[in-house]
């Protein structure tokens, strides 16, 4: 394997790592003990999802608790504004303005993240303050230093994410949910074999649990893989002039353009408000967090909804049908059967869309069904269909950046040797 690869996948371990470690740094001033124990008791909430996407960081109220989902709450924010003010969506597209649109992102995360970070500060106080209570100092200094923590702790992440997007292998944001899913299977594996031996569920049920994960990974890795081809000729002229290099003869076209930000986009908008009310002791808004509890049904129907929300959203964000004619009539390449400009964009919009409803569905079913197998079944579930979705796709998208830079560098020595 070449060495700026080698390189590039050490770089990306090595923030990760750093990521690890940042997860056991607690915020100042509390009991551990008693937050682990109170995260314990409320693992199948929505307090026990976000602990989740955090890698644990939560149940010890580590500097990045929040994790990376206030980052990508302000990318949610910013993509909406984009695609409805003509102006942003303008500035997002050239160079000067794409700094100037990712520093209203990095603004936008500060204001959410001390947003969430007071929250939760304040909802830890159900937890008692002094020597026997969870929080160990003055309930106000302990507020202004979570919140202090918390900021830094994200501010951290969303630098070692675009770290490693920029000189890592990946992209650096999907790969720190990742980690931080990934961190957690040893413990949920060991906790699995925990109830069989307890006699809580059944070898039988066991078995039944690994075929669904088995068939929900093998699916996804289908799905994932899986693109049309549209078939593209060139002109006599253009193949002649182009005749020592190679000319793509296709158009792929991914069943499933979005990727893994739709699942990760519906996670990010519906713990944002879990996490806002936690911290009340209000009856009314007990009840509502009581409603966007992730085995809950409200929690899950909305979920389905705004995964086919964003796959089509996304979708029409990356896959725009009209440059892409317009690229391929400047070359001199056509479909068979297809005028070229609009007659290509429309038939390109309209392949790309009934691609889309069926990446959509099947984005939607697979980060809801475990849910309602476990309705079904009774079983408990430790890795829901969006964690699972996520770390099947982030796994596959970045073996085949990897692929593409072994095949590029390959490619480079040929040319240098004139082969």
């Amino acid at each position: 394997m070449n060495k700026t690869i080698v390189n590039k996948i050490l770089i990306t371990l090595g923030f990760l790592l750093a990521y690890r470690v940042l997860a056991y740094v607690p915020v100042p001033g509390v009991d551990t003990a008693m937050i682990k124990a109170f995260f314990d008791n409320n693992a199948s909430n929505a307090l026990g999802l976000f602990n989740m996407f955090s890698g644990n960081a939560v149940e010890r109220l580590s500097i990045i608790s929040l994790g990376i989902m206030p980052y990508i709450t302000a990318s949610i924010i910013m993509e909406l504004l984009a695609s409805t003010f003509p102006n942003l969506g303008k500035m997002k597209k050239e160079r000067d303005g794409m700094q100037k649109y990712m520093q209203i992102i990095r603004y936008t995360t500060v204001a959410i993240t001390l947003i969430q970070a007071v929250g939760v500060s304040i909802g830890l106080r159900s937890l008692g303050t002094g020597t026997n209570g969870a929080i160990m100092i003055d309930m106000n200094v302990f507020i202004a230093i979570s919140a202090f923590s918390m900021l830094c702790g994200t501010m951290l992440l969303m630098w070692i994410g675009e770290q490693i997007t920029q000189r890592g292998i990946g992209n650096g944001i999907s790969l720190i949910i990742f980690g931080g899913i990934v961190s957690g299977i040893p413990s949920a594996i060991a906790g699995t074999f925990n109830l069989v031996n307890t006699n809580q569920i059944s070898w039988l049920v066991l078995l039944f649990i690994a075929v669904i994960i088995v068939a929900t990974v093998a699916s996804i890795i289908f799905v994932e893989l899986g693109e049309r081809r549209i078939p593209i000729s060139y002109s006599r002229k253009v193949v002649m002039q182009n005749q020592d290099k190679r000319i793509m003869n296709y158009i792929p076209i991914k069943m499933n353009l979005s990727g893994v930000i739709p699942p990760i986009f519906a996670s990010a908008l519906l713990m944002f408000p879990s996490t806002i009310l936690q911290s009340s002791s209000n009856s009314i808004v007990m009840q509502i967090a009581d409603f966007l509890n992730p085995n809950g049904y409200l929690y899950n129907v909305l979920m389905f909804i705004l995964v086919v929300f964003f796959a089509y959203f996304y979708a029409s964000i990356v896959f725009n049908a009209k440059d892409i004619s317009e690229n391929l009539k400047r070359q001199g390449g056509f479909i068979p059967g297809i005028r070229p400009g609009e007659g290509t964009a429309n038939f390109l919009t309209e392949v790309a869309n009934k691609l889309t409803f069926w990446g959509a569905l099947y984005l939607a079913i697979i980060a809801t069904l475990p849910w309602v197998l476990v309705k079904a079944s009774g079983v408990p579930f430790y890795f829901g269909g969006t964690a699972v979705l996520i770390v099947v796709q982030v796994a596959v998208d970045t073996m085949r950046k990897i692929e593409a830079q072994i095949y590029m560098n390959k490619y480079k020595t040929l040319s240098a040797v004139g082969l």
